[in-house]
């Protein structure tokens, strides 16, 4: 049964491979966040619902910094105007002059500071698409061939996308699943590994003149086994 998320999920894993090899789950991550983005800074930007949650949520960091760098200097002040009236408001109080509500001023903005809502919206999307991944693993010999070639995964993504398969499969048709996407994650980590040990033996003259081959970046991808695909070098 297909759903929203079957055609972007086959999308990922036919785009994840080829010349730049990716993590297709990474490569999920990103497009829903570069939609949000897209959304947040136009269509929904008015929408009630979506301002309402806006307000109460804010954005992290990361996404802050997007979207004040994303080319819409309009949209976003009008989003910052709303939000900042809005927690400027709850932090008043009847105690206000006495500190007596100084705990719950304290309790909103440490939860404030932790919560975001991009990654809110990517996450509920994001779990659908792992979940998505598996249905189609069960149901469609096609998306298995697209799962055999994928030539990467990084850690995280590997182990949801095993925990799901987990939860929805047992005995042999989970073996038959992990043993595919393990020796995906082995074959990979196990030519990273003599990457990222060369480009440690080119700093010894010994290898000064060797070419370099595939271990160029490979202190990146490294980073990027660990990280996912927001690990990039400057």
């Amino acid at each position: 049964m297909e759903n929203i998320y079957t055609i972007p999920v086959n999308e990922a894993f036919e785009d994840s491979v080829g010349e730049s090899p990716r993590c297709p789950f990474c490569l999920m991550r990103e497009r829903l966040e570069a939609n949000e983005i897209d959304l947040i800074l136009g269509a929904s930007m008015m929408e009630p619902d979506t301002r309402i949650k806006t307000n109460e949520m804010g954005f992290c960091t990361e996404h802050f910094d997007t979207l004040l760098n994303g080319g819409k200097a309009l949209p976003f002040a009008l989003m910052m105007e709303s939000h900042v009236d809005h927690i400027r408001e709850k932090l008043k109080g009847p105690g206000l002059m006495t500190g007596s509500n100084a705990a719950a001023d304290i309790k909103l903005l440490s939860e404030l500071e932790r919560s975001c809502y991009v990654c809110s919206r990517i996450d509920y999307h994001f779990t659908r698409m792992i979940d998505t991944a598996v249905h189609l693993w069960e149901s469609d010999h096609t998306f298995r061939e697209k799962v055999s070639n994928t030539e990467r995964f990084c850690y995280s993504h590997f182990a949801k996308f095993a925990a799901a398969a987990k939860e929805r499969m047992k005995g042999k048709d989970f073996s038959a699943f992990y043993k595919v996407i393990y020796g995906i994650l082995d074959s990979y980590t196990e030519s990273l590994s003599e990457d990222v040990s060369f480009f440690c033996k080119k700093f010894d003259y010994r290898y000064a003149e060797e070419p370099w081959g595939n271990a160029k970046d490979a202190p990146e991808r490294a980073a990027k086994l660990f990280c996912g695909d927001k690990a990039k070098s400057k």
